[in-house]
C-alpha cells in the first residue's frame, strides 16, 4: 500500500512540476491583451492556469482575447464586487506612454498580498510604486519578442516587498514565454532592454545583409534570402539544443584556411563586428535611460 501512495505522489508531483499554475488560486488580472498579453494569456492556459481565474482588461480585445472567453476568461467584466476583488497576481503589458492613465485604476485589484508584474519598457518600479497603493509587491521584467512562440528571454527584477514565494510565481508566470533571469540592480534592465529586449532586431538585421551580400555575390535574390533566412534560424536552434556555447560552435564551423575563416578574419578584424555592436548596445542602452527618464 505504500508503494501505491508513493506511486501516486509521484505521479502527482510530476504532473505539477509540467502544470506549474495548476494550483494558482487567482484570480489574475491581465491589463493589455495585445501581442505579448495574448502569449503570455496563451501560455499560462497551456501550464494549467484555469481560464476562469483570469480578468482581461482592455478597450480594444482582439478576436484572440475574445476567444478565450469560450473557455471562461472574463473580459472587461462590469464594475462590481467581483470584478474588483483583490487579485493574488497582476500582469502589465500596455504600451509605456498609456501608463498613467491605465495603472492607477489597478488598485481596485490590490491587495495586501498581491503580486504585479510589469512588463513595460521604460516604466521603473518607482514609477509602479508611486501609482499603486503602498506597500505593493512589484516585479519589472523585460521581455522580448521571441515570447510569441515561447521562446523568449525575460529578466526580471523585485521590490523589497516581493516575497520568496511571491518571486517563485513570478518565474512561473514569465516562463510561459521562455526563459527567466534575474538580477538585483535595476539599473541593469536598460542594459538588458538594449541586448535581449532588442536583440531580435540585430537577428533579423543580420539576414537582411546576409541576404544582400549573398545576391550581391552572384545568388538570384530570392534564393539569397532563403539561404540566409534558414541558416539564421538553423544556427539559432543547433545553439538552443547544443551543450556548447557559442565560440565553440563556432570553431568547430570554421576550418584553418578555409571559406569560413576567409569571413571571420573579415568580421573579427579590430573595429568590425564587435566595435559595432558595443556602439549598437551602447545606443540602445542610453535611449532606454532617457525613455525612462
Amino acid at each position: 500500500m505504500a508503494k501505491r501512495k508513493t506511486k501516486a505522489a509521484s505521479k502527482a508531483k510530476s504532473k505539477s512540476a509540467t502544470k506549474p499554475l495548476a494550483a494558482f488560486a487567482g484570480p489574475l488580472v491581465l491589463l493589455g491583451a495585445g501581442k505579448m498579453g495574448q502569449a503570455m494569456l496563451d501560455g499560462w492556459l497551456k501550464r494549467g492556469l484555469g481560464a476562469k481565474k483570469v480578468i482581461a482588461l482592455d478597450p480594444n480585445p482582439s478576436k484572440e482575447i475574445k476567444a478565450t472567453a469560450k473557455r471562461g476568461v472574463k473580459i472587461n467584466p462590469k464594475a462590481g464586487p467581483k470584478a474588483s476583488a483583490d487579485a493574488q497576481a497582476i500582469v502589465i503589458s500596455v504600451k509605456p506612454q498609456m501608463a498613467p492613465d491605465a495603472v492607477p485604476p489597478l488598485g481596485l485589484h490590490v491587495g495586501k498580498n498581491t503580486l504585479v508584474v510589469s512588463i513595460m519598457a521604460g516604466r521603473t518600479i518607482s514609477f509602479l510604486e508611486k501609482a499603486l497603493p503602498p506597500g505593493t509587491a512589484i516585479v519589472r521584467a523585460m521581455p522580448n519578442t521571441p515570447a510569441a512562440v515561447g521562446r523568449g528571454i525575460s529578466v526580471a527584477v523585485a521590490n523589497s516587498r516581493v516575497t520568496t514565494k511571491q518571486r517563485k510565481l513570478a518565474t512561473d508566470l514569465l516562463s510561459a514565454i521562455g526563459k527567466v533571469e534575474w538580477v538585483n540592480d535595476e539599473g541593469l534592465i536598460d542594459a538588458v532592454t538594449a541586448t535581449s529586449g532588442s536583440g531580435p532586431a540585430y537577428v533579423f538585421l543580420l539576414v537582411e545583409a546576409m541576404a544582400k551580400a549573398g545576391a550581391a555575390a552572384g545568388l538570384p535574390a530570392d534564393l539569397a534570402y532563403r539561404l540566409a533566412r534558414e541558416t539564421v534560424a538553423g544556427a539559432g536552434e543547433l545553439l538552443h539544443q547544443s551543450p556548447l556555447d557559442a565560440a565553440t560552435l563556432r570553431q568547430n564551423v570554421t576550418s584553418p584556411g578555409g571559406t569560413t575563416a576567409a569571413a571571420l578574419n573579415v568580421l573579427m578584424a579590430p573595429g568590425a563586428f564587435d566595435r559595432l555592436l558595443t556602439e549598437a548596445i551602447a545606443a540602445a542602452t542610453k535611449r532606454s535611460k532617457e525613455l525612462a527618464g
